[in-house]
């Protein structure tokens, strides 16, 4: 497939710069695949959409305040963004600047970083602190937004899911931004269960496809968890044939990567109440899903992986029309954005 076919114009005003208040007030478009209807509604009409006995599966990965900002010896400001933890004191990371090798900061004295030599080109790092920094990050750092996202934002919880719970990632997965507690609620009081899974997202979810064919890309690696409880409430939820909704791509990814045994364990990895390890799992169009009959998403940027996904479980034809449509109907795109239900 052309990665040609994922591109389409956006004009820049419909990137949305803040997030809807409130959170379940956002527009939601309705995709019925089958029929190839388009609905227009909003966030707060979900639970019209969904049955008792239907499982809502989102990741609860909590976004961590990944950017920092210290002082090279030479007095310069020298930016570092988290993108994962590798152990106790390592991160990978992206590192600001030329011949960067040490960081202090001002407010912490005790917290330094050595940037150690690159093992590969490329603008990804490995770090290293001079103690755990997890405690000292909310002292240290801020959040770190999408290079799209240009506003300041005043509430950092407006970039978390007001379910998040498991800290790791450096963006959130936004299709879950558009729940609140009494949507949850509301959902759960018509027989309609909520189930995690874990995928830490890094920055490479927001890289385009640059090769010419949407398959010769080689996608990024993500940690991801499946618990246990999860699990059963899949086989349940499918024993009595009802529908799994996943929420977000990152839901989708953790879903059927375990479907396909395409996830990499480890001792290190193996807990007792769940299944994790890493993936690189790539869904592109002409996949088969296993696992998951509904995805709330937002709408993504194109040239991307996550729209391939989407065509993939929605048809191209599909896709084209449905973006068409949200711009043609002014929906506000991307992580701040508004939300599109494939049923």
């Amino acid at each position: 497939m052309l990665t040609s076919e994922l591109d389409y114009d956006l004009p820049s005003e419909l990137i949305a710069q803040h997030p809807m208040e409130p959170r379940d007030a956002s527009r939601l478009m309705v995709i019925d695949r089958q029929s190839g209807t388009i609905a227009h509604k909003h966030f707060y009409d979900l639970p019209n959409y969904v049955q008792a006995g239907d499982l809502l599966v989102a990741n609860h990965s909590q976004v961590i305040p990944a950017r920092l900002i210290g002082r090279k010896p030479s007095g310069g400001k020298a930016e570092v963004l988290l993108l994962r933890k590798l152990d106790a004191t390592h991160w990978l990371a992206l590192v600001g600047g030329r011949n960067v090798k040490h960081i202090a900061f001002e407010q912490t004295p005790n917290i330094t970083i050595t940037v150690l030599p690159a093992e590969k080109d490329g603008p990804e790092r490995v770090v290293q602190f001079s103690q755990p920094v997890e405690a000292f990050l909310e002292q240290l750092g801020t959040m770190p937004l999408p290079p799209y996202i240009q506003a300041q934002l005043n509430d950092p919880t407006r970039y978390q899911t007001v379910y998040a719970s498991v800290a790791g990632s450096a963006a959130a997965p936004t299709a879950g931004l558009h729940f609140t507690p009494s949507l949850i609620a509301k959902l759960k009081a018509q027989g309609v269960d909520m189930a995690w899974v874990t995928l830490h997202v890094g920055l490479d979810t927001f890289k385009p496809i640059t090769e010419e064919v949407v398959e010769q890309h080689v996608i990024h690696s993500e940690w991801v968890a499946l618990p246990q409880p999860t699990a059963q409430a899949i086989a349940q939820t499918k024993a009595m044939q009802r529908r799994v909704l996943a929420v977000g791509s990152t839901s989708v990814r953790v879903l059927e990567a375990f479907a396909n045994g395409a996830v990499t364990t480890t001792p290190q990895t193996a807990q007792a109440d769940e299944s994790a390890g890493f993936t690189r799992f790539y869904i592109t169009p002409g996949y088969q899903f296993k696992t998951v009959d509904a995805i709330i998403t937002n709408f993504h940027l194109p040239r991307s992986t996550l729209l391939a996904m989407m065509g993939a479980f929605m048809g191209l034809d599909l896709l084209k029309a449905a973006y068409a449509e949200a711009i043609r109907e002014r929906y506000r795109f991307y992580s701040f954005g508004d939300a599109m239900l494939i049923l």
